[in-house]
């Protein structure tokens, strides 16, 4: 099938985002399982497994639509000094993620590629709910305190 204009552009950008974001939460696994918080290691892993398979959906659908996967380049992959920061970067990133898959959704609606839509629509549900549970954890953070949120992520 041939892809509508702008829709295999649009694609690859969120594409490199959604390669971006597993390296970064593979980075993030890493360091909370060096850190010993085995619970935001398991998590952090779950949250890379969900990219690898955006990623793989986004790269099978490129192809579907006659394009070529741009698997070549990524965004910087932010790292942080502690959990809290780790989570203010992360939140960023899925803002911003959500707001390329809106502006790749409306497109795609413009131009009437509506199986494309239905994928993206797909992510950004995923990607909102990420948004929430970072919002949710520095939260609580200034609730409770990061060494007593901390005190909880040691073991499941």
């Amino acid at each position: 099938m041939k892809a509508k204009e702008g829709v295999l552009e649009l694609l690859n950008q969120v594409l490199q985002s959604e390669l971006t974001a597993m390296h970064q939460y593979l980075l993030h696994a890493a360091l909370c399982k060096n850190w010993g918080y085995e619970r935001l290691h398991d998590h952090f892993s779950h949250l890379a497994n969900e990219e690898v398979r955006h990623s793989a959906g986004l790269m099978d659908h490129i192809l579907y639509l006659n394009g070529a996967p741009d698997v070549g380049r990524l965004d910087t992959v932010a790292q942080g000094q502690d959990v809290g920061a780790l989570f203010r970067t992360d939140l960023d990133f899925e803002r911003d993620d959500v707001e390329l898959l809106r502006k790749a959704i409306a497109h795609c609606a413009q131009v009437g590629d509506f199986t494309t839509r239905h994928l993206l629509e797909h992510m950004i549900k995923d990607s909102e709910e990420h948004v929430d549970w970072f919002e949710i954890r520095l939260r609580t953070i200034d609730q409770v305190g990061l060494e007593r949120f901390l005190a909880e992520q040691i073991k499941q």
